[in-house]
């Protein structure tokens, strides 16, 4: 009943999004030549079914998944009676199938809500082509779970006695409830203004303010996205065992991708809603954001790299790369088609200005983006070609990532204290003056305090430098505020006042990167009970082992005493259902200084203990425990924590600001994030 429910919900998506394009399609041709809106042709009115098949889907997956129901292949597949009801219900995006399912949940959920806010302005022709350019993505991924992708096709045979459970990985932290959910919710919201621009870009009306309508629709893609990635890292950082939150892995690649792109499409949106610049790079900033979340699904879904973080693999990546080729290939094409209309007549007046620094920020991101695409997608080229594997690792992201960071924290410093069209020099230095001194005064009291190293003390003069200019900006929005006979916390709304706290998120998150990279000590420690060694300023004892054992899985765990308060327990797990190899499952004691990051990596002999590498060297009972002394880790997370912050008040509109003319020169303000 299961199965048959969720292919019902499947066609009724699909056939909904299917023929609700066709019909705005339609119509919309048929307005051209001058008829008049034909209500029966108003594919809109499907959007709600799209809504219900997509809705009736998830439903019947997930009462599979909850009562193990092994008749759906899936479910076999990715649970067990085991599993736990946590996992049972993640299970729905644990693997190929049912990640598209989610896919196709979220699409639903954001076309609904796009017919909604332009239900009193539906007769309008861009927002026309938009709904039905919505659909065909629509019709898109339900068809893939009508086909290779199906999340429904039942066992042979009838159902297994017991499932296989899901990959210990993806059942080993709670962050898998949040983490790819918030991922899809970011990637999926760039379907948005990709709808916009090809629909713009349709009906040649390229010159108006529809792309710039859109940009909250982003910031709600992005900021999800933005924090769905930092929970990405802290979930690799809990789970892997290696103590590291980025290793550049293709997957994590692919999720960074359109974050880059969406980054300098939310910045220099705000050029062409203040100036009538950058038309045509919007334009492809917002088809490539869609673009490159179709590429990330092939990375991730495809089986073509290889992936601690890809969980599934399949047949369905020339069918995923084919409409990736589609959606670029049309997007050029309907670009170079319109190049004469999308000429502006408004240039930037000097480059030394607030404009000139958004053009240098997307730059930079977008730089960043084509040398991250290229260093993920060159094993793939050469394998393709000459048949080899080769292997683009860390050193060849981070001899990048290094100086663009170092760039982007400068002009975050810079830009907020620029004025538009035309800045002063002496006016940029005396509004520069605190910050400095901030930043200065931070420098020196870290070398007093014994801090060194050249990279890391610039990182933090130049994250002290941003974070003064962001707070600066953050006072003068609140006193703005005030003079206005309203509240102060006003000027922490709005684009401006959440940009800078977006800003401040990105501070203390690249503070956090610095310090834990720049100063990390690592040492295996060998361990007999009873006693005790020293490390990173921290005393460890080693008082034994422990069996945990749950109906999920099975923990040997060993108990290490640190600074004779706090007891920790790292451990090797064994899950139940899946025939898989133990997962090593760490240990942090995290602050707000640092973390002390402890794994168990070896042991002499000693019976019982499942999954533990034994090493003949060490006595009996000595275990070899895995060391790490990381500063100020936990401030990638409070910044991630800030970043999403921000990001909802900027959504949440303070007023309604009339745009200046471009003759105009207008006061400081705080740049939008």
């Amino acid at each position: 009943m299961k199965a048959q429910l969720g292919s019902l919900g499947v066609w009724i998506g699909f056939i909904a999004a299917l023929v609700g394009c066709v019909l705005m399609v339609v119509d919309l041709l048929r307005r051209r030549r001058g008829a008049s809106p034909a209500s029966a042709l108003d594919g809109r009115l499907l959007v709600p079914v799209v809504v219900i098949g997509a809705v009736i889907a998830t439903v019947a997956m997930q009462w599979a998944l909850v009562t193990h129901d092994f008749s759906l292949a899936y479910v076999a597949e990715n649970n067990a009676r085991q599993t736990p009801l946590i996992y049972s219900i993640t299970g729905m995006w644990s693997a190929l199938e049912g990640s598209i399912l989610l896919w196709g949940l979220v699409l639903s959920f954001y076309l609904v809500a796009v017919v909604w806010h332009y239900r009193r302005r539906s007769s309008e022709e861009v927002i026309g082509w938009a709904t039905a350019v919505m659909l065909l993505v629509a019709a898109f991924f339900f068809g893939l779970m009508l086909g290779p992708a199906n999340p429904f096709t039942t066992v042979p045979g009838g159902a297994a006695s017991s499932g296989a459970g899901p990959n210990a990985l993806l059942q080993n932290n709670p962050l898998v409830a949040i983490h790819p959910p918030l991922l899809y919710a970011g990637m999926v919201g760039f379907t948005v203004p990709f709808a916009f621009a090809m629909a713009m870009l349709i009906t040649g009306r390229v010159g108006e303010s529809w792309h710039v309508d859109t940009r909250r629709w982003s910031l709600i893609a992005w900021t999800s996205l933005s924090v769905g990635v930092i929970l990405g890292a802290w979930w690799s950082y809990q789970v892997l065992g290696w103590g590291g939150f980025w290793g550049w892995d293709p997957v994590e690649n692919a999720a960074l991708l359109p974050w880059l792109c969406g980054t300098a499409f939310v910045h220099s949106i705000v050029v062409e809603e203040r100036r009538g610049l950058l038309r045509i790079w919007n334009l492809s900033l917002a088809i490539a954001c869609f673009a490159l979340t179709i590429l990330a699904t092939f990375f991730t879904r495809s089986g073509v790299v290889q992936s601690v973080h890809a969980f599934s693999a399949s047949a369905l990546g020339p069918i995923i790369l084919g409409f990736f080729g589609f959606v670029v290939a049309s997007g050029l094409v309907l670009i170079a088609l319109r190049g004469d209309e999308l000429r502006g007549t408004v240039g930037i007046d000097s480059a030394f200005s607030r404009e000139g620094a958004f053009v240098l920020n997307n730059l930079l991101f977008v730089g960043f983006a084509v040398v991250v695409l290229l260093g993920t997608v060159f094993p793939l080229l050469y394998d393709a070609i000459n048949g080899g594997q080769v292997t683009v690792g860390p050193p060849y992201f981070n001899s990048i990532a290094v100086p663009m960071g170092i760039a982007i924290l400068f002009l975050m410093a810079i830009a907020p204290l620029l004025s538009w069209r035309k800045a002063s020099g002496s006016v940029l230095l005396k509004r520069l003056e605190i910050p400095a001194w901030v930043a200065t005064g931070t420098v020196v009291l870290l070398v007093i305090f014994g801090v060194r190293g050249l990279f890391p003390l610039l990182g933090f003069f130049l994250g002290a430098l941003a974070g003064a200019s962001a707070i600066r900006s953050l006072i003068l929005e609140v006193r703005a505020e005030r003079r206005r006979g309203r509240s102060g916390f006003g000027g922490l709304l709005g684009r401006s006042g959440g940009g800078m706290i977006v800003h401040l998120g990105v501070v203390v998150l690249a503070v956090g990167i610095v310090a834990s990279t720049s100063y990390v000590q690592r040492a295996e420690l060998t361990m007999v009970p009873g006693r005790t060694v020293s490390f990173a300023g921290h005393t460890l004892t080693f008082q034994g082992f422990r069996t945990v054992s749950t109906p999920s899985k099975t923990a040997t765990q060993v108990v290490i005493k640190v600074d004779g308060r706090g007891v920790f327990t790292p451990g090797i797990s064994q899950f139940a259902g899946r025939a898989s190899e133990p997962v090593g499952t760490p240990a942090i004691d995290s602050g707000a200084f640092g973390d002390l990051y402890l794994t168990f990596d070896a042991m002499g002999r000693r019976g019982g203990v499942s999954g533990a590498q034994v090493t003949s060297g060490l006595p009996a009972g000595a275990v070899v425990i895995g060391a790490i002394d990381e500063p100020l880790l936990s401030w990638l997370w409070a910044g991630g924590l800030l970043i999403g912050l921000g990001g909802l008040l900027a959504f949440i509109p303070l007023r309604r600001r009339k745009t200046p003319p471009a003759t105009t020169e207008p006061t400081e303000a705080t740049v939008p994030a």
